[in-house]
């Protein structure tokens, strides 16, 4: 069984690996059911996550985060 990170496949599915890498996820494929089943898996999320709507954060939202980072650097000064 092959132990791929799934950085590495995530990079796969996104046709963003080393030739290399793409050559020996190919290879694995074949003979790792495991394997061919968590690209699948993956694939599915991705294709749900282009689909999500994202929205900015509301104002009071970026206030409050600045008005933190302002608290934070005068702390450490």
């Amino acid at each position: 069984m092959n132990h791929f990170k799934e950085e590495e496949l995530i990079m796969y599915l996104y046709n963003d690996c080393p030739s290399a890498l793409t050559a020996a996820i190919n290879k694995a494929i074949q003979d790792d059911a495991d394997l061919k089943n968590r690209l699948e898996t993956l694939k599915r999320s991705m294709e749900q996550m282009d689909k999500v709507k994202l929205t900015a954060p509301s104002e009071e939202t970026i206030k409050a985060i600045m008005e933190y980072a302002a608290k934070s650097v005068k702390k450490d000064s």
